[in-house]
């Protein structure tokens, strides 16, 4: 009868994870190539450009007044629900944790710690740079707007550039960056950029961003994309101290930790010597031959006194014991007892 062990769906998942033993070799690291660097440039530009546009009040700002008062939540009110839940994708807090996960698991199963590293250098750049950027232009919302027409900059506000459309940007965009085949780095790359570009239009629907904030938004979050090739050296380095970090904690409990040691066979107590007054007669005959050297061989059991010798038989195939002489006791005034003498034989004739 063939028997196999019932595995569950956790465990063939585990399985499938050992068959890597290894970091693989197919993993591929952009690098800071020419067309890169242009496009990053090319990025840099635009995102001055919108930022110099938003402060000498353009068209751009203008166009922004025209996008607020139209009021698109109230043009398409019956879209509002799945835009409040949608608009989620592009909150720090949900993405980076579901995004976390996904990478966390890529890390386990080969064996390297590349991608967490890699998320978290560039949620790093996004926060200095988008929040740096926030806090130094200062702009208002359109809920808070207070001069019609003006670019509302300098009034303590934190919306310019937009976090929301930088964070979808940069969490989303992270998969594309990560992505080991051509094919899925392409179809990754679509995916964010919708994403993107759906979280920054719905802040315009809910009337929470200008739409200048949303454009500057995907300038921002591409930047640190194009970026994030620089970092990977440094990236690299804190893997391999990491790792050796590991390494040395694991020797270092080896080292500290206690050796067992075989436990030593637990000697017989000792007898107790007991006066001999003080035991059993029986005790004392038992003793007794091995006081004495050698020891004599063990005698057969005594049968008591009150049972015959032998093997017992019943009572039918006992010998019958006739006993010899009287059982009275002898007496001297009375003589013995003699057979009688015999009468003489009769003649058999008659007469």
């Amino acid at each position: 009868m063939r028997t196999e062990q019932n595995l569950t769906r956790l465990d063939r998942v585990f399985a499938r994870l050992d068959r890597e033993p290894e970091r693989p070799a197919h993993i591929d690291v952009p690098k800071m190539s020419r067309h890169r660097v242009a496009l990053l440039a090319l990025t840099l530009a635009f995102y001055l450009a919108i930022v110099w546009l938003v402060v000498i009040t353009s068209w751009l700002v203008r166009f922004d007044w025209q996008v607020m008062f139209f009021r698109p939540y109230q043009q398409w009110p019956e879209i509002h629900a799945f835009l409040d839940y949608y608009v989620v994708l592009g909150q720090r807090g949900p993405t980076a944790v579901m995004v976390a996960a996904w990478l966390g698991w890529r890390s386990w199963r080969q064996h390297t710690l590349r991608p967490m590293l890699t998320l978290g250098a560039s949620l790093l750049l996004l926060n200095i740079t988008v929040g740096a950027a926030k806090l130094g232009m200062g702009r208002l919302g359109p809920h808070y707007a207070t001069t019609i027409g003006s670019n509302e900059m300098g009034l303590g506000g934190d919306i310019f550039p937009s976090g929301h459309t930088a964070n979808a940007v940069v969490t989303w965009g992270i998969l594309a960056y990560l992505a080991s085949t051509p094919r899925a780095r392409r179809w990754l790359s679509a995916v964010s950029a919708v994403v993107s570009l759906g979280v920054g239009l719905t802040t315009v629907y809910l009337g929470t961003h200008w739409l200048s904030d949303v454009v500057l938004g995907w300038a921002a979050g591409l930047l640190v994309l194009l970026a994030l090739p620089w970092c990977e050296p440094l990236i690299a380095r804190a893997e391999v101290s990491i790792f050796a970090l590991r390494d040395r904690r694991r020797e270092r409990r080896s080292a500290t930790a206690p050796v067992p040691v075989p436990a030593a066979p637990t000697p017989a107590p000792a007898p107790v010597a007991v006066p001999v007054s003080l035991k059993p007669r029986a005790m004392v005959q038992e003793e007794a031959p091995a006081a004495h050297e050698p020891v004599a061989p063990a005698r057969a059991p005594r049968a008591p006194v009150y049972l015959a010798p032998g093997p017992h038989t019943t009572r039918s195939e006992r010998t019958p014991v006739t006993p010899v002489g009287s059982r009275r006791p002898p007496h001297a005034d009375r003589l013995p007892r003699t057979a009688p003498t015999p009468a003489p034989a009769r003649p058999l004739t008659g007469g």
